[in-house]
């Protein structure tokens, strides 16, 4: 049935509340909440617009050592494949490479600790495991402060060394223990042949192995 409108019905169905003190108390409670919900999800929203990382957006200074939102690791690049040092601007490109990083290490940007720690240049071009042939590189890659604390990039040596067919924790403890020195003198000498016959000579003078990376 339809309800006729007018004057008399108006007050029945449009009765507005009253501002009693109680209802001014309640509106005042509810107005702070408010506030925080959408404050809150302001944050989320822009903390996942943020997380998706993508290697081509990344600048020269953070992209090494860098993994994408898909778990890819960023290289840098030279556009014209030649190095120039000193003239970085411009000439440096971040992109996806197809080497995948361990699940835990998406969306992640290496921070300045660990670069330090572990001896690695931030803007050092490419991907490689000729590192592990640098006995400097290998005093701060072993060590505590980056070994035992800076994952993502033993993550990254491990699985290179272990495209080379080395197991790279046996390297740091034979670095640790000290023992046959002149092997470990040996497995850097630049007469190496190459880097499998440099560090087999590492793994051969032990046979004991050592517990791979806790992360």
């Amino acid at each position: 049935m339809l309800l006729p409108f007018g004057p008399h019905y108006t007050s029945l169905h449009l009765t507005k509340a009253k501002d009693t003190p109680k209802n001014k108390e309640i509106t005042k409670k509810m107005a702070p909440t408010t506030l925080l919900v959408i404050a809150l999800a302001l944050v989320f929203s822009i903390q996942g617009s943020l997380c998706e990382i993508q290697c081509e957006n990344l600048s020269e200074d953070s992209c090494a050592f860098a993994v994408s939102s898909k778990g890819n690791r960023c290289v840098l690049e030279s556009r014209s494949f030649a190095r120039r040092m000193g003239t970085l601007g411009g000439e440096y490109t971040c992109r996806t490479s197809e080497i995948k990083a361990s699940n835990m290490f998406t969306n992640y940007i290496e921070s300045k600790e660990c670069i330090a720690a572990c001896g690695v240049d931030k803007r050092a071009l490419g991907i490689s495991s000729d590192s592990l042939l640098d006995r400097s590189f290998i005093d701060s890659f072993c060590s505590a402060s980056c070994y035992e604390k800076c994952h993502n990039i033993v993550d990254l040596y491990f699985n290179l060394a272990a495209g080379e067919g080395v197991f790279l924790p046996m390297v740091c403890e034979r670095h640790h223990s000290g023992a046959r020195r002149g092997m470990m003198e040996k497995a850097y000498s630049p007469s190496s042949e190459s880097f499998e016959v440099a560090l087999n000579d590492v793994l051969e003078s032990s046979t004991v192995p050592a517990p791979s990376p806790a992360y």
